[in-house]
């Protein structure tokens, strides 16, 4: 996938039409997914400041430490039209930034700016107000473009094809971190440049939803919980999350297991355009909790997803948003009785009449030899 179809020339403009309606007088984003979004440049994080500055007034532009200013000219940046300014070790790039901007009320900061860069900037224009640039940022990202769903359509294939391979992988004897060790080699050699992070809750670590690994040994009966997910080279991510049993899985758990498959095929039949996000967790909670397992679904139903593992849409009570095409989440409800414990999650898009999984493995509990 072309990056002038993932981050095209137009989010620049759609910025700053964000910062001028938007009541800031700049936006300032340094490396992340913010500056990513908006120019396509991944940026590394270092001490020294690179910086995207969009005034309300006037021409946008990248300062950069004169050592990264290469790495800067060979990203999709170099096809804005956006001045660069490579800063000299010896200079303030944060007194430069100011100088350029002049009188600043509001300035909107890169949600995951660092501390350090934060405070300096509030140093060089004590005058200015910090807010996050998620604030003329969020609907932008939050609403996918076609070439978007079509890099997590692809990270949801690639995720897919590792949970493929975990059945033959999960053998009693072998420890969880063992398999997590497979599976992350295999997360790269499916297609990601980097794995965000490895679950394999066997026995009572099912449990534990963000229990990740450890040196617990696999046994016949355990059920095992696998959420797994990374980057692709386009920046977007993967998120899917399967249950397995080792053998006859334990006792009781089919029945629950049953109920939690039902829930989240409930929640996803629920998405279209203009149900609020609320109502596709409520959708999920309502035969968990039918059932009698409410206390034992103990998070949100759900995320959204993109350049970020976790970014808006949440899905959970409370949020009244309303869902539109282009937002893409997943859907995961959980259900952790003890000792054990179960989750079954899928990323989904919505569209113009539904609701489309990018997760397409099975969702049925997938037993293994062991």
């Amino acid at each position: 996938m072309s990056g002038s179809a993932l981050f095209p020339a137009s989010r620049l403009e759609d910025a700053a039409e964000r910062v001028r309606t938007g009541g800031l007088d700049a936006l300032l984003l340094t490396p992340g997914p913010d500056l990513r979004y908006v120019t396509g440049y991944d940026a590394k994080q270092l001490e020294r400041l690179t910086c995207l500055v969009i005034p309300a007034r006037g021409e946008p532009v990248l300062v950069v430490p004169r050592l990264e200013l290469a790495a800067a000219q060979a990203s999709p940046a170099s096809g804005l039209g956006l001045e660069m300014i490579a800063w000299e070790e010896t200079e303030d790039p944060y007194a430069l930034i100011a100088r350029r901007l002049g009188p600043v009320g509001v300035a909107g900061l890169a949600d995951q700016m660092w501390a350090l860069m934060v405070l300096r900037l509030r140093d060089a224009m004590p005058g200015a107000r910090q807010v996050l640039a998620s604030s003329a940022l969020r609907d932008l990202r939050m609403r996918k473009s076609p070439a978007e769903v079509g890099a997590l359509r692809e990270a949801g294939a690639a995720i897919d094809r590792v949970h493929a391979r975990v059945p033959g992988w999960l053998k009693a004897g072998r420890t969880e971190r063992e398999v997590g060790t497979l599976i992350a080699e295999a997360i790269l050699a499916e297609g990601h440049t980097q794995v965000d992070f490895v679950i394999v809750g066997s026995g009572s670590n099912a449990a534990s939803p963000h229990h990740e690994v450890s040196d617990r040994v696999l046994r016949p009966g355990d059920a095992v919980v696998v959420d797994i997910g990374g980057m692709m080279p386009s920046g977007y991510r993967s998120d899917c999350t399967r249950t397995y049993a080792i053998g006859e899985p334990p006792a009781g758990f089919l029945a629950y297991y049953q109920v939690l498959k039902d829930a989240q095929e409930a929640a996803y039949r629920a998405v279209r355009p203009g149900v609020r996000a609320e109502a596709i967790d409520a959708a999920a909670r309502e035969p968990i909790t039918r059932a009698g397992y409410g206390a034992a679904f103990i998070h949100r139903t759900g995320h959204g997803i993109g350049l970020e593992s976790h970014e808006d849409p949440y899905i959970v009570a409370g949020n009244a948003e309303p869902l539109s095409p282009g937002m893409a989440f997943s859907i995961e409800p959980g259900i952790y009785p003890g000792p054990n414990g179960a989750r079954i999650e899928d990323i989904v898009v919505c569209t113009d009449e539904g609701g489309e999984r990018l997760n397409n493995a099975a969702r049925d509990l997938i037993l293994a030899d062991g």
